[in-house]
């Protein structure tokens, strides 16, 4: 194994000579060396090392040596100790044997030997070690064939996978997110394992399960990881609204797709052109409502009217569970999905500058975004009628343009605020504020006045007097 460039950084270095001071056996483990062999180091800022011997010693002694740039963080609850240096995290921990209680995947830890170690990894490609002692500097340790697994295209457990997972359910997500981001295969043994499992997923808490299913969303091909989550059951845990959309219904001669299958489709659609997590979240939820709102009329067949309003009132209740953030970015999710059918709606016919207007005004500076989402949107395996809505969308977009620079609608603040309002009127602040700054929007939206203060304070003024509202001297 060609890795004597990597293995030639000074945090090695300087682990070599340590190690060999304390007359420890250390060595660099895990996803590095996974990601090493796969030539992707570049992506791996956090390296694991496990030494016989007391993995907070070895750390202390080896920050000694590095000076000034880092930074020590020890855990004697879990034996374990941090060094950061520049942005990349180097973990200690001394050789350890677990055992695991029912109830819970936190183990039961004890100082074990290095077969120890190697027996409590989750993966056969993530129990590879490489010793850092001078005597046998860069040796592979390959315990249980992970270097043969990469090779394969395999995530496959070291030991028996209904113990594996069973002990720590958390790692039937894990096994699902490696496979989706390397784009391997799970091991057929392990895979029934995950099914008959599924239910233990109860024990962990939302928040590493979401920590792995954004990863997942994060993956190349998402649709690969939403696939197996589903097919194991594991979805059916804690995700049951995204559930409800797998199937297809037939009445007569009316089939409504399946809108699981569409909507994981949109996904890798979206993945292909944006790595924004809250957009892909977007794409996730944008029909999130067509089960609630499915009917079947004999006319017009399966219709999910409405499905775009109700997917954005399920998404507080859907990151809420999920232990997803309850902020802007809820909000964002929430906004696309409301206004995912608008730009739709407008490549199907001729596009007035009011309809424009309105949805610059609605969107702000989420446009694009809500664009995309769009273009992802289109499903079809009619590749003409794919193409034909891509070409329309491509006028709603030059409309787009041409209507924001002309009347600069994006992010819209009304020209003539409530203060000056009731100052013009010497008014209070009541209703009647509210109706003529809507009227004002709608007016420059509809393209009655420009988006100008003069005119908004002469259309004003027509509207107070329908109001009653005079001037009071």
């Amino acid at each position: 194994m060609n890795c004597s460039k990597e293995l030639s950084k000074p945090i090695f270095k300087i682990i070599q000579t340590v190690s060999d001071e304390l007359n420890y056996q250390t060595y660099v483990v895990g996803g590095w060396v996974r990601d090493l062999l796969l030539n992707r180091t570049q992506q791996k800022t956090d390296i694991d090392f496990v030494c016989i011997g007391s993995g907070i010693t070895l750390a202390e002694k080896v920050y000694a040596k590095i000076g000034k740039n880092a930074k020590l963080s020890i855990y004697k609850n879990f034996g374990t100790a941090l060094i950061t240096i520049n942005g990349e995290n180097y973990e200690f921990v001394g050789a350890r044997k677990e055992s695991y209680r029912k109830t819970s995947r936190k183990p039961i830890v004890e100082t074990g030997t290095l077969e120890d170690d190697q027996k409590r990894r989750d993966f056969t490609i993530n129990a590879m070690y490489i010793n850092l002692n001078t005597n046998n500097y860069g040796k592979l340790l390959d315990p249980f064939n992970g270097k043969k697994h990469l090779q394969e295209r395999k995530i496959k457990t070291p030991l028996n996978p209904n113990k594996t997972y069973h002990d720590d359910p958390l790692r039937m997500i894990r096994a699902i997110r490696f496979a989706t981001q390397l784009n391997f295969k799970i091991e057929e043994n392990s895979y029934l394992a995950i099914k008959k499992n599924c239910e233990r997923l109860s024990i962990i808490s939302q928040e590493r399960i979401t920590e792995e299913l954004n990863k997942i969303i994060l993956s190349k091909t998402p649709s690969l990881g939403f696939k197996m989550l589903f097919e194991t059951n594991l979805l059916h845990q804690f995700f049951q609204d995204f559930v409800k959309l797998k199937g297809v219904e037939t009445i007569g001669q009316h089939e409504h797709k399946d809108n699981f299958d569409h909507t994981i489709k949109v996904l890798d659609n979206i993945s292909l052109k944006s790595d924004d997590l809250w957009l892909r979240w977007a794409a996730i939820l944008h029909d999130i409502a067509k089960p609630i709102t499915k009917k079947y009329d004999k006319v017009q067949g399966w219709t999910f009217h409405s499905h775009e309003f109700v997917g954005s009132k399920m998404v507080p209740k859907i990151f809420k569970k999920l232990k997803l953030p309850l902020n802007e970015k809820m909000r964002y999710v929430q906004k696309l999905v409301m206004l995912h059918l608008r730009p739709i709606a407008l490549s199907k016919k001729i596009v007035t500058d009011s309809a424009i207007r309105r949805l610059l005004f609605d969107a702000g500076n989420d446009i694009d975004d809500l664009m995309l989402l769009c273009d992802a949107d289109i499903t079809s395996k009619n590749p003409n009628k794919i193409k034909r809505y891509l070409q329309n969308f491509q006028l709603v977009r030059k409309k787009l343009k041409v209507v924001e620079e002309k009347d600069q609608i994006r992010n819209f603040q009304p020209p003539i605020n409530g203060m000056e309002i009731m100052k013009t009127f010497n008014i209070k602040e009541g209703k009647e504020i509210g109706i003529i700054k809507n009227a004002i929007k709608d007016a420059i939206l509809d393209g009655k006045i420009k988006n100008d203060k003069e005119e908004a304070f002469a259309y004003m003024i027509k509207k107070a007097e329908k109001l009653n509202l005079f001037f009071k001297k």
